[in-house]
């Protein structure tokens, strides 16, 4: 079983940028399809970012041009790089683990981390 923490949320102002990490343990990361999942206040988990053991990635419609996913093997470790960012980009921003990438998101069923919050504000 994988387990995976998150870092590098924070304050920022609108038209800014951050770099989010999750670091994974335990067990083969290599193995694993990744996804970065957000959720706002009062809505629902939703897809931000996703990259298969392969390394295709996937973009939420409203990030797409802006974010860009990616992951290190050796380090056990997949970035999530935003830019450009806006006021709706605020969120709990959470790492997701599973074996295959059809397996990623709230249904899924894979290891989620404990999340870290991002607000963009001025």
């Amino acid at each position: 079983q994988v387990q995976l923490v998150e870092s590098g949320g924070g304050l920022v102002h609108p038209g800014g940028s951050l770099r989010l990490s999750c670091a994974a343990s335990g067990s083969i990361f290599s193995r694993y399809a990744m996804g970065w999942y957000r959720q706002a206040p009062g809505k629902q988990r939703e897809l931000v970012a996703s990259i298969t053991r392969s390394g295709i990635t996937n973009y939420g419609d409203s990030v797409k041009g802006r974010f860009t996913i990616s992951r290190d093997n050796a380090k056990k470790t997949v970035y999530l790089q935003m830019n450009s960012l806006k006021p709706e980009d605020t969120a709990v921003y959470f790492c997701n683990a599973a074996a295959i990438s059809s397996s990623l998101g709230p249904k899924g069923g894979g290891t989620w981390g404990q999340g870290t919050q991002v607000t963009v504000s001025s």
